[in-house]
């Protein structure tokens, strides 16, 4: 049980982009190439800040120090203003199909969604 809860940071990074491509895919026919820009965009914001996230808390528990924690919590704030700053142009400025944008996002909730009906069934 160990070794799957270790492998589920590394199990979970591919998942994502197995999703994404499904999404992606999945939007070519039904949508425009707006909308299956906005899917990719979406996916790839999703999966950069889960891998930000994976980087900060991977360093937060290798530093038992007590600064670890006050630098991981600016990072947080760092991350969640970057990702912010990245949604409102593509949304405001670059005009991303909003609707694709908002799936390509769920890429993360959607594997996690994965996980835990897959967990819950074993």
């Amino acid at each position: 049980m160990t070794d799957q809860i270790e492998q589920l940071p590394a199990q979970m990074a591919r998942r994502n982009w197995i999703i994404l491509a499904l999404l992606l895919i999945g939007s070519l026919p039904f949508g425009s190439p707006a909308m299956s820009l906005g899917v990719l965009v979406g996916g790839l914001i999703a999966i950069g800040g889960f891998f930000w996230l994976r980087r900060s808390l991977v360093r937060l528990l290798e530093q038992p120090t007590g600064g670890a924690r006050f630098r991981y919590q600016f990072g947080y704030l760092i991350r969640l203003a970057t990702l912010a700053v990245m949604i409102v142009v593509l949304v405001g400025i670059v005009k991303v199909h909003t609707v694709g944008l908002v799936i390509g996002l769920s890429v993360v909730i959607i594997n996690l969604f994965w996980i835990t009906i897959q967990r819950a069934f074993r």
